[in-house]
Formats: C-alpha cells, structure tokens, sequence
C-alpha cells in the first residue's frame, strides 16, 4: 500500500532547488499541499529572488498539485508558518533544509561568516520549528526534519562554522523529540550526501551528477508519515543507501578513591583503558548517561577499586550475546507443574540446615507434628523449575550462554502459607531484561499457583557474564530493589554452621547444578571447591528471621529480599545480622570465619500479630518538614491546575530521621488539579526522594541546591531523577516559608 499524505500540509525550506525542490515535488506527488519556501539567495546569502520558488510551485501546479511559494527568510519563520496557514489552513510537516556555505579555514572565518551560517541553519530552524510548535501540538500531529551534516558528525576542514551549526541542529532535534513525544511530535535528523549547489563547490562535477536528491527523498518522506514511529533517530543518505547512527561509550575507569584526590598521572597511566571500546556501551538517553555517573559515586563511596569500571567490564563482547529486550520483554515461559508431598518439605528443612538437636525445628521436620509446616522460603523451589526446566531457553531474544548465567538477587512473596503438599503450578514472565556494561540482567517475574488460587511470587535476577552493551536502560522500575541496613548495631545476631554436606543435602530439593557438588566442574568456574547454593543461604537466613522476630509461625512471613554478594564454602559458618524496623526486618549475612558478606541489601517484611502491613511507617512526630509539606498542601488547594501544568509528575517524598524512615508523603502534580498525600499513595510516584528532615529543611531555605544535596549523598532519587529540576517549582516558588 502506497505511503500517501492527502489532507497533509508540508512546508520545506530552501526549496527552491536541489534536496528542498526534490522534497516538494514528492510530497506534492502524494497529495500533500506544499509551502515551497526560498529566499532566492546565493549560495553565500547575498541577493534575493523570488524566481527558484516560483518555478518549482509551478511545476508542482502543471502536474495537479496544490503549492504556493514564500520567500521570505527563515529568520521570519512566523512568516513562514503564517503563509502555510493562510493558504491551507493548518500545518502537519516542517523540513528544515534551507542553508548556505561561507568556508573558511578556521584561523580565516570572520563574525560575518560565523554569525551568517548560524542564523541561517540553526536559528532559522529554531525559528520556524518554534512558529510551527503548538499548531502540532494542539492538533496532536506533527513531523519535524533537521538536515545535519557529515561535517558537523566528523567534522571538515574549512567549514567551523558549518559543522558547528549542523551538530547545533541535531541537538535541537534531540530534545524536540523528547519534549514532542507526548503530543505525536516527531523529530529526526538526517545527514544527506547529495548533488547540489552546496556540494558542488567541494565534489567532483561527475559524483555530484551521480548523487541524486531523489535518492534522499524516499527516507525524508516516510519519516514524516503517520505510520512512521521513530523519533530523536540520526540517519545518513545518499546514493540510494540509508544508515542510522547512534552514540558508543568505552566502559571507562574509576581513577578516584574516597578521600583520595584524582590526579593527572592517573589519567595518563589509565588512558589506553580510558579508550578501549571493548563491551562499548550505547546510552540513548541522558538519564542513562547519568546513571553511570551516579553509579562512579556510589561506587567510590563504598571503596571501589581505582581501575574498576563503572560495570565492572566483562571479557566477553557483548555482541557476542543474542539478546533483543524488545523480543524478550514480555514473554512468557511454559507453564511448569511441581507435586509434592511432605517428604520434599522435610527435605528442603534439613537442606537449609534444620536440625531436632532444636525442639523448635519439629514442626518443620516431622509431618505428625500438630503444627507440622512448610517453611515459607520453599516458596522458590516450586517456581525454579520454570528455569531448570529449560524453559528460558525457549524466550525469543535470549540466546545467551547459561554456562555464564549467576543468581543475582532474590525475591519471594507469599500470599499465604504454603500447603504441605499438593501440585502448584508456575507461569513465568520475562519482566524486563537489562545492559549493566559488563553483563546483562534478565528479570523473570513467576506466580505461582494451586489450584486457581496465587500461592506466591517470586522474582529472579539473573546475570548473565559478558553478554552486556546492547544499549538499552541499567535500572528497572519493575526490579524489587535491595535496602542497605539501618546504620547502627544489630538487634540479634545468630550465627549457624553449615556441614560439608550442606550443599549435597541441599540440591536434593532440585538444584542439580553441578557447580554444587562436583570439584572438577567448580574448578571451571573458578572455584577451589563445590560451593553452596545462594538460595541454601537464602533460606538459613529467612529460619533465622522467623524464628527470632516470628516465633517460628509461618503465617507471620510475608516477602523476602536479598542480594548474592559472595559464595559460601560448605563447613562454614553463616552470621545473620537483623535489624528491626516496624515490621521490616533487615538482614545481613556474613561468613563468620572471614566477615565477607555473602547476603547484602536484604530484608525480610512481617505480617503483624494484629495484621499490620510491613510499609506501615511512623508518621511525623515533631518533623520541621510537616510545616512545609503542611503550606505544600495549602498552595496545591489555591493554585493546583498551575502547578500540574508546570510539573506534570507524582513525587514520593521519604522524609528520615536520625537514619530511620519518619515520614511519606505523595505530592500528586499529574491527575486532575492536584493533591498532597500523607502515608502510602495508590498512585506510582516518577520519582522517589529520600532525605533527612534537617536537610530538606536546608533545601526548602535555598541554602542547599537540590542539585548538590544529590550529588553529596543527601538527597537520593529513584525513578525519573531528571525531574529533580522542577524540586525548585515545588519547594521555592510554591512552599515558602
């Protein structure tokens, strides 16, 4: 079916000849109604006529089309938009292609000639883009076209002023796609290679003959149709031949340490690393491109390694690995069924170094007990035959090594207790897939099912070694993310042995990972001997938990966290460190005779004795923040439609004291006219700002910039971080004091 634009008003710029008449007369071929724009200048920008422009309206004209010509510059690009208006009615379509040359070696290039090629190329694009702006916007339509350069790509000789322009656009055009996307606004740029009067003063005669705009026009057309969905896309053309470019980035080095200063030296001994594109990354977005700022900070400040990159870069090439996020997002693995009876409970409570030397394990070891139980961290044994079962296999765009694949994290939520025996069966889903630089992180989503009833759920992380630098997102709102423990002692402490059978006790329960139990293939892995199952880890600590803080009732335990930091040698000791907050209890375990922590981040939620929630937070309590947060709400009441016209985003506040969670607040700038939530909030926040009551106070003043409180460590954000520069709208112009 043929691409038509019927109904469609285009107005293309420097149309008189060349690129600009080859669009006109193939938009007008298609039905388009068509601005021919031309000021009738040299190729310099000295002179006018109106002659180029009207020949080609008349061409246009001669095979039925619908055309008028404008001649004006495009420094008057209300003029422009206004001619298109006033002939047609409306405007859909902007192609920015008017332009000029004055090359000039560097050293040679004068005001004039600098001044001119960029009010001309830049600023007449902005002009007449801006002129055409809220008529797309306000009809929920329209398609934009920067002309860039290979010059302003690579650069040139002798045209500075040129090149600086043309980047200028593609830069413009960058953010136009982001600001546009909402309301049907697309805007891309191309980088044409053609014969014209432009280029025919640096070709030769033949190759300009050759390189015909009518091989141009076809990708200009298609960008600008409805159907056409890219946006913010950089393409070069000519010759018949389309590319797309994007950005590549070397994993770089870390040179700091903390309290450390960074020096000259560092950069020059580091500098071949600095520069290697091995496992390059291709961030896309600015907030990606930030990330791994954020992450160097978070990095340095836990006493990362000087050298060690911001993704700790892998020795494989990432394009090594078959993976497509688009393909595998979303897909579902097939359905795994798990019987049982209470011999495989028995089994897992022995693997997870259960034992009758303690009278309070005989409800978890002996099926005649009258309270006999499941513990409730057998809720992964059931939803990992999904994965053992080799149904991630099967996901289209995950063709990766599994020999490469490590658990990296954990999370598993009951919605009941588990039954002692029975059939549940597992539907697992591929949440999202992830580029961390040095491997990639597959999140898989598994419900768990018996009967029609949800049993539980469970999220595996999974990292897959060297299969990174695809070029999409590091961070996930889908991840349940890992919490540091609160700063101060532990509130118990239990320390366990594990046998030098634990690891052959445990994969009785279905690991058979030979990582396990056989030395010759630990010794592949690096390993001096068969190490223990994370997840055997995993559920001494969620023992330790329940009993200590749970009296050992199973229906009290509602989700469990961790993160696999390091491996366990079978015979070691584990140490459970947990810290109470409310009904969250926070874990680290450690092994005993070497400190390493081998669960970080962890954390287990509580049911209550009288059915309390987990995310239940003390609220205020003498906080100076109330006060603003109080005039927050009053200002939302007076002028909330304001605001969510500025701001257009929820935030979530997480307001700290003395490094403990004192208060949430929701401030709702997205839905309707606003509003201001204390406590949790059913709507999900953009962004997520945790900070002390004393330092929001000092944000709230002016004496700390939100800016640096973030970049110090004082204000931390999750989720859409870019919006912290509307904080100001917020905390100054709208909550003084």
């Amino acid at each position: 079916m043929s691409l038509s634009f019927n109904g469609r008003v285009v107005l293309v710029t420097g149309a008189g000849g060349g690129l600009g008449r080859e669009y006109a007369l193939a938009f007008a071929a298609r039905g388009a109604s068509v601005v021919v724009n031309d000021l009738g200048a040299d190729t310099k920008g000295g002179g006018k006529s109106s002659a180029a422009a009207d020949k080609v309206v008349e061409e246009i004209r001669a095979k039925g089309g619908k055309a008028v010509a404008n001649y004006d510059s495009v420094e008057d690009g209300e003029k422009l938009i206004q001619s298109a208006l006033d002939a047609f009615g409306r405007i859909d379509i902007v192609v920015n292609n008017a332009g000029i040359l004055r090359d000039r070696s560097f050293v040679r290039t004068s005001d004039l000639d600098w001044d001119l090629i960029q009010r001309v190329h830049l600023r007449g694009s902005f002009l007449v883009s801006r002129a055409a702006w809220n008529h797309m916007k306000n009809q929920n339509f329209g398609r934009i076209i920067m002309t860039a350069s290979a010059a302003g790509i690579y650069g040139n000789f002798g045209q500075a002023n040129y090149s600086a322009a043309k980047l200028g656009m593609l830069g413009l055009a960058n953010t136009l796609a982001i600001e546009g996307r909402k309301y049907n606004i697309h805007c891309n740029t191309i980088a044409p290679i053609a014969g014209s009067r432009l280029t025919e003063t640096v070709m030769p005669p033949d190759l300009v003959a050759s390189l015909k705009p009518e091989y141009v026009a076809p990708l200009v057309l298609w960008l600008c149709h409805e159907q056409c969905q890219e946006n913010g896309g950089l393409f070069e053309v000519g010759a018949g031949w389309i590319g797309k470019l994007r950005w590549e980035r070397s994993q770089g080095r870390i040179l700091r340490q903390k309290s450390k200063p960074m020096t000259p030296e560092a950069v020059r001994d580091q500098w071949d690393e600095i520069c290697d594109f091995t496992n390059a990354t291709k961030p896309t977005t600015i907030q990606e491109s930030l990330a791994s700022f954020v992450n160097v900070l978070s990095q340095v400040e836990s006493g990362g390694e000087v050298g060690a990159n911001p993704a700790a870069a892998s020795a494989s090439a990432a394009s090594d690995a078959g993976i497509n996020p688009t393909l595998a997002v979303g897909q579902k693995l097939p359905s795994s069924s798990f019987s049982y009876t209470h011999t495989q409970c028995i089994l897992y409570a022995l693997g997870v170094g259960m034992s009758t030397k303690d009278p309070d394990h005989l409800r978890f070891l002996y099926e005649g007990h009258p309270d006999f139980s499941c513990l409730p961290t057998f809720g992964v044994i059931p939803s990992q035959s999904s994965i053992m079962d080799g149904g991630l296999s099967s996901v289209p765009g995950l063709d990766i090594d599994f020999t490469r694949v490590l658990h990296g994290e954990q999370y598993l939520e009951l919605y009941r207790p588990l039954p002692t025996s029975g059939e549940l069966i597992s539907e697992a889903t591929v949440a999202d897939v992830l580029d961390k630089g040095s491997g990639a992180v597959i999140l898989l989503d598994v419900n768990t099912y018996s009967g029609k009833e949800l049993v539980c759920y469970n999220q595996f992380s999974l990292f897959v070694v060297g299969a990174g630098g695809f070029g999409v997102k590091r961070n996930s709102d889908k991840a349940k993310p890992p919490l540091p423990p609160p700063n101060r002692a532990p509130d118990a402490v239990v320390i366990d042995s594990t046998t030098r059978d634990q690891a052959a006790l445990y994969r009785l329960s279905g690991d058979w990972n030979p990582l396990h139990i056989d030395p010759s293939f630990a010794a592949m892995g690096g390993f001096k001997k068969p190490i223990l199952h994370g997840l055997c880890s995993f559920g001494f600590a969620g023992r330790h938990v329940l009993k200590r803080f749970a009296d050992n009732d199973p229906s009290r335990f509602k989700a469990i966290k961790v993160r696999f930091a390091k491996p366990v040698s079978p015979g070691q000791s584990l140490q459970t460190e947990m810290w109470k907050e409310g009904n969250r209890i926070h874990i680290q375990c450690k092994v005993k005779e070497t400190g390493d922590v081998v669960l970080a981040g962890a954390y287990v939620d509580l049911h209550g004795t009288s059915g309390g929630s987990p995310e239940t937070l003390p609220q205020g309590g003498g906080l100076q923040s109330e006060l603003v947060f109080a005039e927050i709400g009053r200002r939302i009441k007076d002028l909330g439609s304001e605001l969510v016209k500025k701001v257009n985003a929820v935030f979530g506040w997480e307001i700290t004291k003395d490094g403990k969670k004192a208060a949430q607040w929701t401030i709702d700038l997205k839905n309707g006219s606003g509003s201001l939530h204390k406590g949790p909030y059913k709507e999900k926040a953009d962004v997520t700002i945790t900070i002390s009551d004393e330092d929001f106070m000092e944000v709230v003043k002016g004496n700390l910039m939100p800016q640096k409180a973030f970049f110090s460590g004082k204000l931390k954000m999750r989720g859409d971080i870019m919006l912290s520069q509307k904080l100001e709208v917020i905390l100054k112009d709208y909550a003084k004091l």
